[in-house]
C-alpha cells in the first residue's frame, strides 16, 4: 500500500479485535504511531487472541508503532487520561477513529424490540454512540489547536436500513449524524469528520455466528478487517480530505476513489 503516515499520531478505540484491530493494522502498515484501546489483556506468550497484546503484535509486524492502552469507554475519566497522555507524549493528534462497541449479551437480533431487554439500548447507544462523542470531545482540542485533524466514525449500513435490531439502527444513525454535525462545527478549524461504513466483514463475531448457523453469508465475499484500516489510512493521507468532511461513505466507494485493495484479495 503506497500510503505514508510516518510522523502521524492516531487513536483507535475498541481495537482488541474485529474492525478496530484491522484499522490499527492498516494505520501501522502506513507507518503511523497508533494508540488503541480495549479492555481485554493477555500476559501469555504469545498473547491470547482478541486481546490488546495480540493486536499490538500483529500491527507492529506491519510497521509503525502500536501502543495498547486499557480503557473502559464507560469511564470518562479513563478516556480523558488517554488523550492527556497522548498530548504529553506526542504533543499532537492527527487521527481519531471511533470504533468502540459493546455487543449485547445475548446479541440483540432476530426478535422485536419489545422482546429484548432494555439494557440492549445502553449497550449499543452507550459505548457505541456516547463513547464516540466522549472520545471526540477530548480529541478535538488537540486537533483544533494544530489546525488539522481527522475524525472517523465507524458506522454500518444499519444507519440507513434495517440491520439486526431497532436499537442497533438508532445507534448507527446517530453515529452518521454525529459526523455530519461535527463537520459543521469543525470546518473553520480545518478538522475533518466523516462516517465510514464497512460492508460484510470477517470479524471474529461474524465468523462465530456463521459457525453456529445463526447467520448466513459467504465469507469469501466478505471484507478483511484490514481493508477498513487501509481505508482510514488513505483518508488520512489525502491532503484535501477536508473536502469530504461531513460525508457518509462506504469502504468500497472510498476504495474506488483512492485505489487501495483488500489484502485478502492480493
Amino acid at each position: 500500500m503506497n500510503v505514508d503516515l510516518h510522523g502521524k499520531v492516531a487513536v483507535v478505540t475498541g481495537a482488541s479485535k474485529g474492525i478496530g484491530k484491522g484499522i490499527v493494522e492498516g494505520l501501522c502498515e502506513a507507518g503511523a504511531t497508533v494508540y488503541f484501546t480495549g479492555r481485554t489483556e493477555s500476559q501469555e506468550q504469545p498473547p491470547a487472541a482478541m486481546t490488546l497484546q495480540a493486536t499490538q503484535i500483529s500491527a507492529d509486524a506491519l510497521g509503525g508503532k502500536a501502543i495498547p492502552v486499557r480503557v473502559d469507554h464507560n469511564n470518562d475519566t479513563e478516556v480523558a487520561a488517554l488523550f492527556k497522555r497522548i498530548d504529553d507524549e506526542q504533543g499532537r493528534l492527527d487521527i481519531l477513529v471511533n470504533n468502540v462497541y459493546q455487543i449485547p449479551s445475548p446479541p440483540a437480533m432476530g426478535k422485536g424490540f419489545w422482546e429484548h431487554p432494555v439494557s440492549v439500548w445502553d449497550d449499543q447507544c452507550g459505548v457505541g454512540l456516547r463513547g464516540y462523542y466522549v472520545a471526540s470531545v477530548f480529541a478535538a482540542p488537540l486537533m483544533v489547536r494544530q489546525k488539522q485533524g481527522l475524525i472517523v466514525n465507524i458506522s454500518s449500513r444499519g444507519g440507513r436500513e434495517y440491520v439486526f435490531s431497532a436499537s442497533y439502527g438508532v445507534g448507527k444513525a446517530g453515529v452518521d449524524r454525529m459526523a455530519q454535525d461535527f463537520a459543521v462545527e469543525l470546518k473553520e478549524h480545518n478538522v475533518t469528520a466523516v462516517s465510514v461504513s464497512p460492508s460484510k466483514v470477517k470479524t471474529e463475531f461474524i465468523l462465530d455466528m456463521l459457525e453456529q448457523g445463526k447467520m448466513q453469508m459467504d465469507p469469501n465475499e466478505a471484507e478483511s478487517v484490514r481493508f477498513s484500516g487501509r481505508c482510514v489510512a488513505s483518508l488520512a493521507a489525502d491532503d484535501d480530505v477536508i473536502a469530504r468532511s461531513g460525508g457518509i461513505y462506504t469502504v468500497k466507494e472510498l476504495a474506488a476513489a483512492y485505489g487501495f485493495t483488500d489484502p485478502d484479495r492480493e
